[in-house]
């Protein structure tokens, strides 16, 4: 059985195919079957994102074709527009790929946390509507363990890699107590929004937006559970605010270092973080030169950033190293497995023949047939039968040119050189093996050379 995974992400395709192939939680319970039964796919599970719609799927075909044709299918969308932007890994690639996106790696934001808890729920809606088997359930624990040993033993996430994220950052290294400060968003806009959500998943719960159009002010505030007010009263409210973030698009200047420096003597120097988003800057830069102000602007949070992606590349680096390690590991796992099972197909058959012949054996036994005979019987018997396939299949390998089966035989009987290959041979004859010795009267059985038994 083959692992497949067919996808599309942010590198292979714009957001306006993405968001045409995801998959909202409500679909999965429909798609999941249908997508098994159309693409001959023994397990499947659909890891759908912002960023990426995958197909994880084992399967005895590895021809993505299938897969694609039903995704374009579903989405009522052409198959073209799929089948350039789409990636196909198979096996160790695709068990390869599925520990990077777990831990991050594969991500458009290299180390972001989110991706390993959509991978976990990807796995338990498959199990969920019954396209999880044993293959994917060892792959989900694999790569689990995997993300899990980046997250601990490198520094992968532990940088903050955007504008909004670094301003939650340097607040909690300002202030011992982050949930009791109070926040000045200024504008309503996008910016504001993701740094208003940033600092209240940090556990912010005072929060005040200023703009210049109240009733926008009012729709974030209501976004945010928090307070709406108009630019012209800032002065009134910043002596409460610990932490001000400005993000307009205004030309000028909306805060000037007097305003501050009248908060500040309120606040009784208390210290204030300020973080300048836009440009041009909404607080004047000579607002810096206030004691008890840390003024970062734009290019300040972008400096840092910058840094911080240079040090998650480098944990990055390492991540790597981990995740081929440990998908090496889950490979030989797999293997060992694979073998397993066919060992076991493997005895169980020649069990059911070792049974069967002695079934007839002791029959004849009761019956006062002479002891020699039948263990001579019992023991011709069980040869012919257990190498009746073998012997099928090497006939009709070695007619076909597959010498590597030949090679194998050898191998594993421990045989010698293998035997001086014949092209195109006409016939193969196995003289120590009857394939005709089918019978099930022990009576009735030929030798090797097909006589009948005395």
């Amino acid at each position: 059985m083959n692992l497949l995974i067919v996808g599309i992400n942010h590198n292979s395709a714009p957001v306006a195919l993405r968001e045409r192939v995801a998959f909202t939680p409500e679909q999965l319970g429909d798609a999941l079957p249908a997508l098994a039964r159309a693409a001959g796919l023994s397990e499947v599970a659909i890891l759908s994102t912002c960023n990426r719609t995958e197909v994880i799927a084992t399967c005895a075909d590895t021809d993505p074709a299938p897969v694609v044709a039903w995704l374009a299918d579903y989405h009522r969308m052409p198959a073209a527009d799929l089948e350039n932007s789409t990636y196909c890994r198979i096996n160790r690639d695709a068990a390869l790929h599925a520990s990077r996106v777990a831990a991050g790696l594969d991500s458009m934001v290299v180390g972001e946390p989110q991706i390993l808890g959509q991978f976990k729920d990807a796995f338990e809606q498959a199990s969920r509507f019954g396209t999880l088997g044993k293959e994917l359930t060892h792959l989900s624990q694999a790569t689990f363990r995997i993300a899990k040993r980046v997250r601990t033993e490198t520094a992968i996430g532990e940088s903050s890699v955007s504008v909004a994220a670094t301003a939650v950052t340097l607040a909690n290294q300002l202030f011992s107590h982050l949930a009791d400060c109070q926040i000045l968003l200024i504008g309503a806009g996008e910016t504001s929004e993701l740094v208003g959500k940033h600092l209240k998943a940090a556990g912010i719960t005072k929060i005040t937006i200023a703009n210049r159009t109240l009733g926008n002010a009012r729709t974030l505030a209501a976004t945010l559970d928090g307070e709406a007010i108009d630019l012209q009263s800032i002065p009134a409210k910043l002596p409460e605010c610990d932490i001000v973030v400005a993000s307009t698009a205004a030309q000028l200047p909306i805060l000037g270092k007097g305003t501050v420096e009248r908060a500040l003597k309120q606040r009784k120097h208390r210290p204030i973080l300020m973080v300048d988003l836009a440009v041009p800057r909404d607080i004047e830069p000579e607002v810096a030169e206030l004691r008890d102000i840390y003024l970062y602007s734009i290019d300040d949070l972008q400096q840092i950033v910058a840094a911080n992606l240079d040090q998650r590349q480098d944990a990055a680096t390492e991540a790597e190293a981990i995740v081929e390690s440990e998908v090496a590991s889950y490979r030989s796992h797999h293997e060992v497995r694979q073998a397993d099972a066919a060992l076991v197909s493997f005895r169980t058959r020649h069990e059911q023949i070792r049974q069967a012949e002695l079934d007839k054996a002791l029959a004849r036994l009761e019956r006062g047939d002479a002891p020699v005979d039948v263990v001579t019987q019992l023991a011709r018997q069980l040869t012919n039968k257990m190498l009746h396939k073998p012997s099928t299949q090497l006939r009709e390998a070695a007619l076909s040119g597959r010498h590597d089966l030949l090679d194998t035989i050898h191998q594993l009987y421990e045989l010698g050189d293998s035997p001086e290959r014949i092209d195109s041979p006409e016939r193969i004859d196995s003289p120590d093996v009857d394939s005709t010795d089918q019978s099930d009267d022990p009576g009735q059985g030929k030798s090797p050379s097909g006589d009948k038994h005395e």
